[in-house]
């Protein structure tokens, strides 16, 4: 695994806050943005989680590292009755918050201030959790993943979206391109923020994918792990069970 990815400064706050304070930062940008970047694809992808966490009908669903409720606010399509969206950055949760109130979902979605490695809830809580583009976030990955399979109800479905780096030519090296070079540019220019994309480049490069991630999660607890490749290997989805 490659050495941890300074989040925003050299600052001597932990990667916990700063990353907090990188999405407050960015958050009112962050989701025109994310649309630019991905041109589209990534609602595409959360289509793909929110039919895999379907697929077990779920009556309860926490959404960690929620941001500004995409996910959250798509899986309401599943008929759950209760949805939790968590973040650890008040800026994307108030934009979040307007989205729910937008779609006419308050009485189903519910948007909370937490940390996901030091999670408030009881044993066996959810029947499905998910994050998606928030596990390269976590200060400390295995307390964080940890903290997920206890609050899993078990039978119960764990689903990630997370970006990974293509290994095919030309793939991989057109994805070196972008990440190093566009992405932080993009980054500049939309959010004048060129820092915070760059973290999100580096920080997506350096986390581990495929295989990788899937020993990962069965060395904390998870079993009937499966990676599913997308768009060429530029994100990845990942469905464990508990």
């Amino acid at each position: 695994m490659s050495s941890p990815v300074k989040p925003y400064n050299d600052s001597e706050s932990g990667k916990k806050e700063q990353v907090t304070k990188m999405f407050d930062t960015i958050s009112k940008n962050y989701d025109g943005l994310n649309r630019i970047i991905s041109l589209g694809i990534d609602t595409s992808w959360r289509k793909k989680v929110v039919k895999l966490v379907n697929e077990v009908k779920p009556e309860t669903i926490l959404d960690i590292a929620t941001g500004t409720g995409d996910l959250a606010v798509a899986m309401a399509s599943t008929g759950a009755k209760r949805i939790v969206g968590l973040d650890i950055s008040p800026g994307m949760l108030d934009v979040g918050k307007e989205k729910v109130t937008k779609n006419k979902l308050n009485k189903t979605v519910e948007m909370v201030l937490g940390d996901s490695e030091n999670l408030t809830y009881e044993e066996n809580s959810f029947d499905a959790i998910t994050v998606a583009f928030g596990v390269r976030n976590f200060e400390n990955l295995d307390k964080g993943l940890k903290e997920i399979h206890r609050v899993l109800k078990p039978g119960g479905r764990f689903v990630v979206l997370e970006t990974s780096v293509p290994t095919k030519f030309p793939f991989k090296q057109g994805y070196k391109v972008y990440a190093n070079y566009i992405l932080p540019l993009m980054g500049k220019l939309f959010s004048k923020d060129k820092v915070a994309y760059n973290y999100l480049s580096k920080s997506a490069a350096a986390f581990p994918y495929g295989e990788a991630f899937n020993n990962i999660l069965g060395k904390n607890g998870f079993i009937a792990m499966e990676h599913k490749p997308q768009t060429f290997g530029v994100a990845t989805i990942y469905v464990a069970s508990k």
